[in-house]
Formats: structure tokens, sequence, C-alpha cells
């Protein structure tokens, strides 16, 4: 199952267009994300895991991969 959603990453005052691209699969249980994010982007997989765990949900039992396209294009902070 693939989910697309579409944001912004900003490069100076510029909103440059991003393709999130979310998919589940079998495998083992985990949560990737790729596409060239900083620290702050990789971070928040974490911070989605917490909120869901506190609010009595939880992630599947599946691989999830986060696709940030285009790959070549920095992504930072938490926009």
């Amino acid at each position: 199952m693939v989910t697309r959603v579409a944001t912004v990453a900003f490069q100076g005052i510029e909103a440059v267009p991003v393709d999130v691209q979310v998919q589940l699969s079998p495998g083992k249980p985990g949560l990737l994300i790729v596409g060239l994010p900083d620290k702050a982007v990789k971070e928040s997989g974490e911070r989605v895991r917490a909120a869901l765990y506190a609010s009595g949900l939880g992630l599947p039992p599946k691989r999830i991969i986060v696709n940030l396209a285009p790959a070549d294009l920095p992504k930072e902070g938490s926009h």
C-alpha cells in the first residue's frame, strides 16, 4: 500500500514542492525515512511513535518506508 501527500520544503524564502510517499510492506517492523532528511526529520519517527503510544495506539507490525522526493533536495526542520 502506497500513500502520497504533497507538501513543501523551504529554500530560503522559496517553497519547493515535496512529494511524501509512505509504503507499508511485510518484513521486519520498523520505520525508515529516506530522501535526504536532516536529523530533526529523522527524529520525527520517534516522536510519532511516542505520540501514538501515549494515545493508546501503535505502529502496525509492518515495515514502514517514508520517501521524501525529490531526493536531491535537503529537507530540514519540522515543516
